[in-house]
């Protein structure tokens, strides 16, 4: 893979554009979201059916360029004796798929390496027909619809009452006082009063709060730093002088940001033999160290010191204690405990894994969820004792490291009905956040959740067993939505799409903003900003404001291009943004470049 090109030095605030073909890539390759790993037998039907896939990566390490074609599904196709009516065919591919899966033969396919395939050869129809026919009998592996004709209330409330409470309150910042003047001139009577001087000590430092958080960052772009690879994940430092951005190739880029709008890119330091993306980093509490993560049980540590010029250091988070150990697992997800002395990691084994650094071993590895535990985090940055997992079984579970040998939780939070992709902490002990595939984002408070004896007595898993909606390819239907009977949650937001990768989500600054707002990536390419009672407060177009980039080749000379809906155009996935702890600006991480927007 190819580093980035010198636009990489910030410096350069117009580098070139290019457009990416890299939504389809993770609609196809996100690791993320691979099949379960099973010992098969290598039989001529499998080998016909994935040799295809191989061709793909091929044509993907050589940059070659490609052209997607979709048939007409009203083209004639032949009335000889030997053409079959849609039904039929469509019940014979059905019957076929049946008996591969239900065989009791061993060494044949699973139900995702099935949908993937149908996906790949665009052969869906076939077994799920058009859609067109909601009372045709339907075949359906492993996911029953929910019924049809569900109470049209059943959204959340917009704005929220619970929500509006936590405004009030004061936790989540200040109110301003109404006006019947705009926004805008209040702003400027605010800073004057500043300039002036008037009121006394308490009355400046709420003029001040107020002002600050009422910046929120708007679509003009203020830099773009452009790479031939998606950006999968990168965050400020806490005081805003540190950034990093986890690329695709395998490196981790970082910049000096004391200036915020000055950018100075000074290190890149790799993951050797990572396993097809990089996941996910944490920043060590004192900002010295770099945890980050690839689909394996190895996590690289870096130092920060643009002086310190070594190799990272590996350490294995498998039991086998072997690096580069293949009977090992992927990491998801990856944080620092708040003393910097262990490592917490959700893996694709179902499994949290804490590491202590200083002996270089495992001290627990808990088999806590059901599915993949996509991420994990600290209730407080002070405290290493609570932290937070959140699963594809759609539940989080609060531990405690006191008592985590037992390998039983805490507690529970449930609400979501599809799974987990992201948690956030506002890192005051007590406020959670969450992202899920069911389209909508969370608020929890820890002081609600269900205790361990009545999370068991529940059973909430009960109404999400049939919960396998594959985000990585398909458009979920609000139709299937429906409010969790067991919903623990505070607040509930929706309007950003939750598509194609596990797209994460935060709060906004403590300093600045005093958390008053939380905001998520989309796969509509733009940053989601909402209040506490789930209005949205602004949105950042990242796709409009790069919409004009004009393609660019790549090394070679090829051209790699996406087409939407049939038309070539500009494709943008925000899978990732960090809100700068001072300055009113949004670092978006995308499936093409690193953009700021001010």
């Amino acid at each position: 893979m190819s580093s980035s090109r010198s636009s990489e030095d910030a410096g350069e605030h117009y580098p070139e554009y290019y457009v990416d073909a890299e939504d389809n890539e993770e609609d196809e390759h996100d690791p993320d979201y691979e099949d379960d790993e099973e010992e098969v037998d290598e039989d001529d039907m499998e080998h016909d059916l994935f040799e295809e896939e191989d061709e793909f990566h091929d044509a993907e390490e050589g940059n070659i360029q490609f052209l997607v074609h979709v048939e007409d599904d009203d083209e004639d196709t032949g009335n000889g004796e030997g053409s079959q009516s849609p039904d039929a065919e469509r019940l014979a591919v059905q019957q076929r798929l049946i008996s591969l899966i239900s065989s009791r033969r061993t060494g044949l396919l699973s139900r995702r390496q099935v949908l993937d395939f149908l996906r790949r050869s665009n052969l869906g129809h076939l077994v799920f027909g058009d859609g067109d026919d909601e009372d045709e009998d339907e075949v359906h592996f492993g996911y029953r619809r929910r019924p049809r004709g569900l109470d049209p209330d059943r959204f959340p409330k917009v704005p929220s009452e619970k929500g509006r409470e936590l405004m009030d309150s004061g936790t989540f910042g200040a109110n301003d006082i109404y006006s019947p003047i705009s926004t805008k001139k209040r702003l400027a009577r605010r800073i004057l009063d500043r300039e002036l001087g008037l009121g006394n000590r308490a009355t400046r430092r709420i003029n001040q709060g107020v002002m600050a958080q009422s910046m929120i960052p708007s679509s003009d772009a203020e830099m773009i730093i452009n790479y031939d690879d998606n950006v999968y994940s990168g965050q400020f430092s806490d005081d805003g002088n540190f950034f990093f951005a986890c690329v695709k190739d395998m490196k981790v880029r970082m910049y000096d940001t004391s200036n915020p709008y000055n950018w100075r890119h000074y290190k890149t330091v790799p993951f050797t033999f990572g396993s097809w993306t990089l996941t996910d980093a944490s920043l060590s509490p004192d900002n010295r160290w770099l945890a980050y993560t690839s689909i394996q049980s190895n996590v690289c540590l870096a130092p920060t010191d643009p002086n310190d010029t070594g190799d990272p250091y590996m350490l294995s988070l498998s039991e086998h204690g072997r690096i580069g150990w293949r009977g090992g697992f992927g990491i998801f997800s990856i944080r620092f405990s708040g003393d910097g002395r262990e490592l917490v990691a959700g893996t694709n084994a179902n499994s949290i894994v804490v590491y202590d650094i200083e002996s270089r071993r495992v001290l627990h590895t808990i088999e806590g969820h059901d599915d993949d535990v996509n991420a994990v985090c600290f209730a407080d940055k002070s405290s290493p004792h609570i932290l937070y997992s959140g699963s594809d079984d759609t539940t989080i579970k609060v531990w405690d490291r006191r008592s985590m040998g037992d390998g039983r939780e805490a507690g529970a939070f449930v609400g979501h009905i599809e799974g987990l992709t992201y948690l956030d902490s506002k890192n005051d002990g007590r406020y959670l956040l969450s992202n899920g595939k069911d389209q909508s984002m969370k608020l929890w408070d820890l002081k609600m959740m269900y205790t361990t004896a009545k999370f068991e007595e529940l059973n909430p898993r009960q109404h999400t067993r049939y919960s396998e909606f594959d985000y990585r390819w398909g458009r979920f239907d609000d139709s299937q939505w429906f409010p969790h009977p067991n919903d623990n949650s505070v607040v509930t937001f929706r309007g950003h799409k939750v598509l194609r990768t596990l797209i994460r989500c935060h709060f906004s600054p403590p300093g600045s903003t005093n958390s008053r707002y939380v905001y998520s990536g989309s796969h509509d390419g733009k940053v989601y900003i909402y209040n506490m009672d789930a209005t949205i407060a602004g949105i950042v177009d990242v796709k409009a404001t790069t919409s004009q980039a004009r393609t660019t080749p790549r090394p070679g000379g090829s051209y790699r291009q996406f087409y939407s809906s049939g038309l070539p155009g500009w494709s943008t996935i925000v899978r990732d943004a960090s809100w700068h702890p001072t300055a009113p600006f949004i670092a978006g991480k995308t499936n093409s470049s690193e953009r700021t927007n001010g």
